[in-house]
């Protein structure tokens, strides 16, 4: 399946100001897979470690983490020579060895010439800083997030379609009736199976969503387990507990995140390091109100008013534990959360192309769902699930505001008009 990062990678490996890669993201999001395609298509040969299969590695790095010293011996446990710019080196799950992420300053300084990129999960919060050394300014470092919805219509063999899509984006022209149906179609679907690479490939073999299902329970059965193998004892429960509150909030009109949900008589305090721990770990992810959409964004984010989003928006519905067909086929059921899972996927997709997003109220209680920085301006960006785009929320931003242009999506075709530009739900990775 193809992935965008490749494209980053590409210019990795070229890079005359090239520094050893460090690629971080939750657990199965396609972080290995990536990088050994990678590897196995534009180098002679590939040298993989893996310190959760192999502990012997550990001992290795807690030797010595000179350059020198480690490539002899990871030769020999590859069963390979590692050439100078010709082998990828590759260390999966660094997490589990401190030493081996420190060795990376000494990779640059003294032996920039091998190619090494390593992946881990839960990095920013496995690894304790205090005690070793983080390789900053020494290490590239990206962040691989769930295949999204441009990754999921090429898995799925529409290419043609993407490029239609793209094409319709940049022109504000509507696409033809049946494709606009059909990426509908695919929205739908995507809101089922979500951008875990596992659980599309589960579908595009099957097309069975009980499997599907089953893949998600898995992963989700994982992230439980991190938070015990990589937590305190005393936020143990607490993560947990901020973890399950999360999907119920979502399903609230109002979304802001309010303490008192997660139980009777809850404070920040309790609970803010469990909330940093899941945003961490990349399991969720946290937008700030802005108090004013002014340059940059950041100075004017309100630290005490936010919203949390699941990282993917199938792992969202499985834990909801939402039945396929209820979204497939629109059911009127799901009325009072399909705004909020709407939220949660354009969230997601702005997240993985690279947006640091916020939400907009005023003291009226007008709410707008995101504010981005795009491409040197500030847009306000509205979600609305169906094709009713009425939104006058937006209206409020803008007559005080005044945009240079505004985002509405929904599942109307695309068009301009007085200053919005409206985008179908599925387009939303052309932002």
């Amino acid at each position: 399946m193809y992935r965008k990062v490749s494209e980053y990678l590409k210019i990795w490996k070229t890079s005359p100001h090239r520094k050893p890669l460090i690629i971080q993201g939750t657990r199965q999001v396609g972080k290995t897979y990536s990088i050994l395609e990678f590897g196995r298509e534009y180098y002679e040969n590939v040298a993989y470690f893996n310190f959760e299969t192999n502990p012997q590695l550990i001992k290795t790095f807690d030797e010595n983490i000179d350059p020198y010293y480690l490539i002899p011996i990871l030769s020999r446990l590859a069963g390979q020579t590692i050439i100078k710019e010709k082998t990828l080196i590759v260390l999966d799950e660094i997490q589990l060895c401190e030493r081996a992420l420190t060795s990376l300053k000494y990779f640059f300084e003294n032996a920039p010439e091998y190619h090494i990129i390593v992946a881990g999960s839960l990095l920013g919060v496995a690894v304790n800083r205090e005690k070793f050394s983080f390789p900053v300014g020494k290490a590239d470092m990206i962040t691989l997030y769930p295949m999204d919805m441009e990754e999921f219509l090429l898995a799925c063999g529409e290419d043609d379609l993407v490029k239609h899509i793209k094409d319709c984006f940049a022109k504000d022209k509507p696409m033809p009736s049946v494709l606009h149906d059909a990426a509908l179609s695919y929205y739908r679907q995507y809101l089922v199976v979500g951008g875990m690479p596992d659980c599309v490939d589960k579908y595009l073999e099957t097309k069975n969503f009980i499997l599907v299902r089953h893949t998600q329970e898995m992963i989700l059965a994982s992230y439980l387990n991190d938070m015990s193998k990589y937590n305190t004892t005393n936020e143990i429960k607490k993560t947990r507990l901020v973890y399950d509150n999360i999907t119920v909030q979502l399903a609230k009109k109002n979304t802001r995140f309010q303490y008192k949900l997660i139980k009777k008589g809850a404070r920040a305090a309790e609970f803010e390091n469990a909330i940093e721990w899941l945003v961490l770990s990349g399991i969720v992810t946290r937008i700030y109100r802005v108090e004013q959409p002014k340059k940059p964004l950041e100075n004017y984010r309100d630290i005490d008013n936010f919203k949390i989003y699941v990282s993917d928006v199938g792992l969202l519905c499985a834990k909801k534990e939402v039945i396929p067909e209820d979204i497939l086929y629109l059911s009127n059921e799901l009325d009072d959360f399909k705004g909020s899972m709407a939220e949660n996927y354009i969230c997601s997709q702005l997240t993985a192309n690279g947006y640091t997003s916020y939400y907009w109220t005023s003291n009226r209680e007008a709410e707008v769902d995101f504010v981005i920085q795009r491409e040197g301006k500030i847009i306000p960006v509205e979600v609305k699930s169906a094709d009713n785009t009425k939104a006058k929320s937006l209206g409020v931003y803008i007559a005080a505001y005044k945009p240079e242009y505004a985002v509405k999506f929904s599942t109307k075709n695309f068009g301009f008009e007085n200053g919005k530009k409206t985008v179908p739900l599925y387009a939303a990775f052309c932002m």
